[in-house]
């Protein structure tokens, strides 16, 4: 009993059919496909509502479930589930989701700006960060911001791909962080390419959802850059609007 991640195939997709195919203990919904993003890489779950023969309940994140391949729907409040076998409706909460995908995708830019091993990383609807292994702090930090927002502004598309495990393990370059290693183990992993051809600027393993052209991003600012340790700066990102 797998859910099949309906926001892989289509991250601009708002709402979905599903089936319940089970309850969690601790009250959560086992869905069939799912239009939520469950918590992962440092992405929130999404949020939103299930519908269901006249009723609703408001679905505060989502999450992994304890069997690989499922997606839980956890509900703001206990409640009146929709039993087992049920027909249901998602729908996501879209501004949520869609501040999350600009952000997550200007984080990926802020590693090409900053070609420094990442350590680790949040995304929010209004800001982001990356930890990265930087010893000094960067000496321009307007520079970075304005190089960032150029290539925001190249509009560049923003497209999935795939690569084996094996063909992973062989461009060990291309995992850029150092505490997570992509998943592996299904045979294929998830790629995000930002650019393509003479223009690519980026290839990256990750999971999570993403605007399709680096436009939609919007224009971003740096925040503070703090020292977290003796190797590491954590770099704070805003999205403008």
């Amino acid at each position: 009993m797998t859910t099949t991640p309906l926001y892989h195939e289509d991250g601009y997709l708002k709402g979905s059919s599903g089936r319940v195919l089970a309850h969690t203990p601790e009250g959560g919904l086992v869905v069939d496909q799912s239009v939520f993003y469950p918590t992962g890489g440092g992405q929130p779950g999404d949020s939103g509502t299930v519908e269901w023969h006249g009723d609703t309940i408001s679905i505060a994140t989502t999450v992994k479930g304890e069997t690989a391949g499922q997606v839980v729907l956890v509900p703001a409040e206990p409640g009146a589930l929709p039993p087992v076998g049920t027909k249901v409706t998602q729908v996501l909460d879209w501004d949520r989701r869609y501040r999350h995908m600009r952000v997550h995708t200007a984080l990926h830019l802020l590693s090409v700006v900053i070609p420094l091993p990442v350590t680790g990383g949040s995304i929010g609807a209004e800001k982001g960060r990356l930890d990265f292994n930087m010893p000094d702090a960067p000496g321009d930090k307007a520079r970075i911001e304005a190089q960032l927002n150029e290539i925001i502004d190249r509009d560049l598309p923003v497209a999935e791909d795939w690569i084996t495990d094996a063909e992973l393990e062989a461009r060990p370059e291309m995992v850029k962080t150092m505490s997570v290693k992509p998943p592996m183990g299904a045979g294929r992993v998830r790629l995000i390419r930002i650019g393509e051809g003479d223009e690519q600027v980026d290839l990256q393993p990750c999971g999570g959802t993403h605007v399709a052209r680096t436009s939609e991003i919007g224009r971003v600012r740096l925040g503070k850059i703090e020292k977290k340790g003796r190797q590491n700066r954590r770099v704070n990102l805003h999205l403008d609007d």
